[in-house]
């Protein structure tokens, strides 16, 4: 299933992931992105030069980590969105690991850099089962009363199997708005995908709580106590927020380290800009903060990856690259 895994873990210093992939696809496309409900996936199949340049631009600033362009990405979507057939809905989802690879080939190539070099990193990004249903339920994660763990796990399998069959370093479990859905993602890799690195990231609503109301720090503990218990925290990169609003990075870190006592849990940070989507008007609403002021924070706190999700720009990475580097951190 997993045809490259050959990176090595062990990597020391803070890594700097992309921003938000559709943010900046938005520049390179005439089409509408936001609101789409393939999303930025659409274009993995309609203008597959753009997502390449997209990767490059975020690459070309200072990213250590890309992740592939399969956050909305499904089969049912893509048969529903497209009109194309279900194994060509597989396809699509390979097809973005593929562009990511290109996108990182002509990076090393740009620089100067060898082919099999370890940095950049390209995780799939497997975002949640509400993101398919276009609805915004991935902001409320209200869908936890409807679906069963096994069934989470089922309809994640696909799109996991895939990246990892394509060539994938490791896997981005990213934007989970409920306890339930971060359980059943993580308990499907830990217990069928045994080489897969990877980190887990919840959406949370405020300074204490995930998108559904529970409690991000006691979510975020089931998820350390399930590999803890797998005996795989070699495999795992991180545990973490993304797409929230910066000011509430600080507090929700800080509930966790609280409840983890003297476990040290490796942290993954990338937020939005602190802007709001409002579903109804299919647009960002608010005013947006500039994401690098945080990360001194974060970092301080224990955030081993920073970046950027939604609204988030490659000139946003650009200025944090430079702080981290600014730190010296030797890897």
């Amino acid at each position: 299933m997993e045809k490259n895994s050959s990176w090595n873990w062990s990597i020391k210093g803070i890594l700097v992931k992309c921003g938000g992939f559709s943010s900046q696809l938005a520049k390179n496309v005439t089409e509408k992105v936001d609101g789409d409900p393939l999303w930025g996936s659409r274009f993995d199949a309609t203008n597959p030069e753009a997502v390449i340049k997209t990767h490059l631009d975020f690459l070309r600033n200072g990213a250590d980590i890309i992740l592939t362009n399969t956050y909305q990405s499904s089969v049912e979507g893509f048969v529903k969105y497209l009109g194309v057939t279900k194994d060509r809905g597989e396809e699509l989802i390979q097809k973005s690991v593929e562009l990511a690879k290109e996108a990182k080939k002509q990076y090393l190539t740009e620089t100067g850099s060898g082919l099999e070099t370890t940095l950049p990193l390209i995780l799939g990004s497997i975002g949640p089962y509400g993101a398919c249903l276009h609805d915004g339920s991935e902001y409320s994660g209200n869908y936890a009363d409807t679906i069963t763990k096994d069934q989470l796990k089922q309809w994640h399998r696909t799109r996991i199997e895939i990246c990892l069959a394509a060539g994938v370093d490791g896997l981005a479990l990213e934007t989970l708005p409920c306890q339930m859905e971060a359980e059943a993602v993580t308990e499907f890799v830990l217990e069928n995908c045994p080489d897969a690195k990877f980190w887990v990231s919840f959406q949370c609503k405020d300074e204490k709580n995930l998108a559904s109301g529970e409690s991000f720090a006691e979510a975020a503990l089931s998820i350390w106590r399930l590999v803890q218990n797998q005996k795989a925290v070699h495999r795992l990169l991180g545990i973490g927020v993304n797409c929230v609003n910066p000011l509430f990075v600080t507090p929700l870190l800080t509930s966790l380290t609280q409840v983890a006592g003297p476990d040290r849990i490796p942290l993954v940070v990338y937020s939005n800009r602190g802007e709001i989507w409002d579903a109804d008007q299919g647009e960002w609403t608010g005013n947006g903060e500039e994401v690098v002021k945080f990360v001194p924070e974060w970092i301080q706190l224990g955030a081993r990856i920073v970046g950027g999700c939604c609204r988030v720009y490659p000139t946003d990475v650009l200025a944090i690259r430079k702080y981290v580097d600014s730190l010296n951190i030797k890897s």
